[in-house]
């Protein structure tokens, strides 16, 4: 591919954005199928504990997010340059690494979730319930943090139709899985485990065999070029900042949830339900974000930055157009969509009154997450570490507010106060965009 061909259009941009947008559902598809079927359960222990476990893996998984981020954006600036060499070589250095510590987090599966759990806020039948979800999905990690090496790369070579089969994989078989395990064979908690567990390791290998089939002309670069010392500290350094970012970004959400189970375990599941619709509508934007991140970065490694302005003005365009959407949906069938989530009225009722919250925080994260997309194409890690730091640290005093005062409304309030930061604090720095670029 060259390092520059075709006209930057909404043809262009919607040719790596639909796939992408495929790709991305498919993930949180899946955690609404495991919520539907575990919010259909008698008890209500099933859901909440899974909810409560999962913010382990969130801890984990999205800290370590990095990963993928950090490689698609490298990938993307070295097809721009039309340097296949260091191409080959980012992507067994993402994979070493994403095994490595994938390996790592196996070894140390005890105290990750005793602190988990010591951490969590749970009734004694809820932590129970996520104790069998949490020791049985963590066996994943090595092939979930290797995934994301593989689909980092695939995305930065503009390979997005081998990432949406990825995708498809790894979320289709997980809910197949989970419909068998749950509704079929009635494993309730640990079948919702066993299916993701599966899943995850069959994408990781699919998603070698990919690769493989998208190698082309890469050479096998030698040992010393892919640890070659400067290309590995700017690599570990751009991890080190959108790991910082990744960490405040996992932290607001399971303050977030872990104060939500001080209301109880009728708002603790509301709350969650929400929160799976709120990630839902910001996977669907993120294929936009998705989309910018290869484009920026590609532009960004030709020295194009006409280009990349226009991909931005072009995903921003569409950002708009697809929060609107879903903001009509929500307002006009939310309840609608909340009862094919869960048969607890109670649950329903909780989590209709605060549909007009969700409906704010989406229209902000709308604009955060495709600032997340230009950045991330290029590499600008300490920016956007500096804008979470500065929006957690507006979130953080609302949210325990709301525990003081009892108030679980000023929750959502805090966590929209978290979403407009994000957005004016990245998007003051759009009108720079060469200036960052060389000056990460």
């Amino acid at each position: 591919m060259a390092a520059h061909d075709g006209e930057i259009n909404h043809k262009s941009l919607l040719k790596l954005a639909i796939p992408n947008i495929m790709a991305n559902l498919s993930l949180p598809l899946a955690g609404l199928v495991d919520v539907a079927l575990l919010g259909h359960l008698p008890q209500i222990e099933p859901l909440a504990g899974v909810a409560l476990a999962g913010l382990i893996f969130d801890y984990v998984f999205m800290g370590f997010v990095f990963i993928r981020m950090s490689t698609t954006g490298l990938v993307a600036q070295a097809l721009g340059a039309g340097d296949m060499e260091a191409s080959a070589a980012l992507f067994f250095r993402s994979l070493f690494i994403g095994l490595g510590l994938g390996s790592l987090m196996l070894l140390a599966r005890g105290p990750i979730g005793g602190l988990g759990f010591l951490l969590l806020d749970g009734e004694a039948l809820v932590e129970a319930q996520g104790l069998i979800y949490y020791s049985i999905r963590i066996w994943g990690a090595p092939a979930s943090l290797g995934t994301f090496a593989v689909t980092g790369w695939l995305l930065g070579r503009h390979h997005v139709k081998s990432a949406l089969i990825l995708s498809v994989v790894l979320n289709g078989l997980n809910i197949l899985l989970d419909y068998i395990f749950i509704f079929r064979l009635g494993w309730g908690t640990a079948g919702a485990a066993y299916a993701t567990l599966i899943a995850e390791v069959t994408a990781f290998l699919v998603g070698l065999f990919l690769v493989r089939a998208r190698w082309g002309q890469h050479p096998l670069p030698p040992l010393k070029r892919i640890w070659e010392r400067g290309d590995l500290i700017e690599q570990l350094r751009l991890q080190a900042n959108i790991l910082i970012r990744s960490f405040c970004l996992v932290s607001t959400l399971a303050v977030f949830t872990n104060l939500s189970a001080h209301f109880g375990n009728t708002v603790l599941a509301a709350n969650a339900i929400l929160l799976r619709l709120l990630n839902t509508t910001a996977y669907f934007i993120d294929g936009f974000s998705h989309s910018l991140e290869s484009m920026a970065g590609r532009f960004a490694g030709a020295q194009d930055w006409r280009a990349v302005r226009e991909s931005l003005r072009l995903s921003l365009i569409w950002n708009i157009s697809m929060v609107l959407l879903c903001i009509t949906l929500f307002l006009c069938c939310g309840e609608l969509i909340i009862r094919g989530l869960t048969s607890h009225d109670a649950v329903v009722a909780s989590a209709r009154v605060n549909i007009p919250y969700v409906c704010i925080a989406l229209l902000f994260s709308g604009f955060a997450y495709i600032y997340d997309g230009l950045f991330l194409g290029l590499s600008s890690g300490k920016l956007m570490r500096n804008a979470m730091l500065v929006s957690i640290a507006g979130f953080l005093p609302i949210a325990f507010l709301a525990d003081v005062l009892q108030r679980p409304e000023f929750l959502w309030i805090a966590l929209i106060v978290f979403m407009a930061l994000r957005a004016l604090t990245l998007g003051r720095h759009t009108g720079n965009i060469e200036y960052i670029a060389r000056n990460k």
